[in-house]
């Protein structure tokens, strides 16, 4: 079942979807149901929303939450939100930008040109669960082990912060405009990382700096990324004595292996 013609909202607010935004409207009020049974919303929650658009999701946010706190970056669309929807609080603004209020759950069929430093973003933040619309191939990604096609800097960053499930694959024909692709709902669930994890921080530059160079062994990543952990070529060459996988690539290892790279990597540097 779809909801009111976006076409004809967008035209009598004088208003048409945005390429630079984004903006491509969920318009199945049957999806929209479905992602909130997945992220259990009760009376008891307060719910971020990012990129509300129409507002097919927020309305049944707020039939079910506590409190309803929905950022969108167009202005125009945020004034018929505020009109539209009473019950939710608006903020106008950029969701990468703007500080977000304490919440429970994230609901949200995001701008696919944010989803990257947006689920970072999300994942540094306290939250209970949050439950997501993404491309199908970046939720893949997401979710991808080593050795497969999809194993990417995003897997590792989201594997080590959060327990992460693919839900369902969503049409393209759920939206309008239509992307070009399907899409997935994606549920998040932060967790303590699943391996000793000492030096984080340093994990992060050693994930960075080896999927920037995925095709190279883990011993010339590293040299092409010396700037990101040593003061010099030449420190970093010190640094090289005695690591572990030194001729394997990055798209190998697991996630607890670069950890123990990484901790090689600081006894070193000490």
């Amino acid at each position: 079942m779809a909801t009111s013609d976006p076409a004809r909202i967008l035209a009598r607010l004088g208003a048409r979807p945005r390429k630079g935004l984004g903006q491509h409207f969920l318009v199945d009020a049957r999806v929209a149901a479905r992602q909130i049974d997945h992220a259990r919303v009760t009376r008891d929650d307060v719910v971020m929303e990012i990129g509300p658009g129409l507002g097919v999701l927020t309305r049944g946010l707020v039939a079910r939450a506590r409190k309803v706190v929905a950022i969108e970056a167009d202005r125009i669309l945020a004034a018929y939100l505020r009109d539209e929807i009473p019950e939710a609080e608006i903020v106008h603004g950029d969701a990468l930008k703007v500080e977000w209020p304490p919440f429970d759950v994230m609901a949200s069929n995001l701008p696919y040109r944010i989803s990257s430093p947006l689920t970072f973003r999300l994942l540094a933040a306290p939250f209970d669960r949050a439950v997501l619309m993404y491309q199908w191939e970046f939720a893949r990604r997401m979710v991808a082990g080593p050795g497969t096609p999809d194993y990417s800097r995003l897997s590792v960053g989201v594997y080590r912060r959060a327990k992460c499930e693919v839900l369902e694959r969503v049409p393209r024909n759920a939206f309008r405009p239509q992307p070009r692709v399907d899409s997935a709902l994606v549920r998040l669930e932060p967790r303590p990382p699943p391996f000793p994890l000492e030096h984080p921080d340093l994990f992060d530059a050693v994930v960075d700096a080896l999927f920037e160079h995925r095709r190279k062994t883990i011993e010339n990543g590293l040299r092409l990324a010396w700037r990101r952990l040593a003061g010099s070529p030449e420190a970093l060459e010190r640094i090289l004595l005695g690591l572990p996988y030194l001729r394997r690539r990055v798209e190998e290892l697991r996630p607890e292996e670069i950890a123990l790279l990484t901790d090689a990597i600081a006894r070193a540097k000490a």
